[in-house]
């Protein structure tokens, strides 16, 4: 789908929105009926994935964190606007493309390890199985799931079911069986949602090496806090459209030692919209209608109305009689 915003970009001569990202949502918009009322998930988001990004996306119930996992994973059908994922058109495909996508380009590590795993499969079976629904002779799925469980150590796994293994362990070759295929891109959704911390650091480092080592684009959908010291960009949902972004970034010292620096910034989406932090929103008493400034380098944000400022104590104690008596003395 071709939107207006593009055919003005293309006639100007500027490249298409998104065009080099693995991942494109431009003006997304998913809309629920549920018991008669119409509940809009997504109001116009947008959202670019690089290629080879690790990026956690954030957000409070009912933002619509989850709408847009579903929607990126082909399971869902968005209401309107343009999501791409690589070559794939996900507002377009029919029902044999959406089997081949989430077969071939994506995988998936969902919170609950019974929706990973199956429960009578050892783990080696669990992580092959995907490789021989795409027909893929038994000696090289065997290898594939060995190599994997390797890489994130559970190799001594192989050979036990998931009812003999921990929540963390579980986890682990769950994200085995999303790789088995080789996507490109990796979906989390709540992988750390039923585990402690420890264990939660260990999924989240495994999650990082297999895109350090893979060079795997990996997207986590959490409300873990957490989870972003693990990533390089966190973005936050609010009511349906990207609110802020944080990007960390690796400084070096004057000493030569290396830091990493975050970074937050607000979210100013293409149709000219920016949500304000709800702290600033409070402090300046900011709602319905406010004043802009467009200044030399930055833009300026007022109340329509100017504060009313409380009375303190010392200005209750002069008295109004004070400035007249004041001139008649001059007189």
């Amino acid at each position: 789908m071709t939107t207006t915003l593009d055919r003005l970009t293309e006639k100007a001569g500027a490249p298409a929105f998104g065009q080099d990202a693995l991942i494109v949502c431009d003006s997304l918009v998913r809309i629920y009926q549920a018991d008669g009322i119409e509940v809009q998930a997504l109001q116009g988001l947008d959202l670019l994935v690089d290629e080879g990004e690790l990026v956690a996306i954030v957000g409070a119930s009912g933002s619509g964190k989850s709408t847009l996992l579903a929607v990126l994973s082909g399971l869902d059908v968005p209401t309107a606007g343009r999501v791409r994922v690589g070559p794939w058109d996900l507002m377009a495909m029919t029902p044999a493309q959406r089997v081949a996508y989430r077969r071939e380009m994506v995988g998936f590590v969902w919170q609950q390890t019974a929706r990973n795993l199956v429960p009578y499969l050892t783990a080696t079976e669990n992580v092959a199985l995907p490789l021989a629904l795409a027909g893929t002779a038994r000696r090289e799925r065997t290898a594939r799931a060995t190599q994997l469980l390797d890489l994130l150590g559970v190799g001594y796994c192989a050979d036990r079911r998931p009812g003999q293994l921990s929540g963390g362990e579980q986890q682990r070759v769950a994200i085995g069986v999303a790789l088995a295929n080789s996507p490109r891109v990796v979906f989390a959704d709540e992988p750390t949602g039923e585990l402690d911390t420890a264990t939660s650091h260990e999924v989240l480092e495994c999650l990082r090496l297999v895109n350090r080592e893979l060079g795997t684009t990996v997207v986590v959908v959490t409300h873990d806090p957490g989870v972003s010291e693990h990533v390089q960009r966190t973005v936050a949902i609010r009511d349906g459209r990207t609110s802020s972004e944080v990007v960390r970034r690796t400084q070096t010292r004057d000493d030569g030692t290396e830091h990493v620096v975050a970074e937050e910034f607000a979210m100013l989406d293409r149709a000219g919209r920016v949500q304000l932090p709800q702290e600033y929103r409070e402090a300046l008493e900011l709602s319905g209608r406010v004043r802009l400034a467009l200044e030399e380098s930055h833009v300026s944000v007022w109340p329509d109305r100017p504060r009313i400022q409380p009375r303190t104590a010392s200005d209750e104690a002069v008295p109004e009689s004070t400035g007249s008596s004041r001139q008649e003395g001059t007189r």
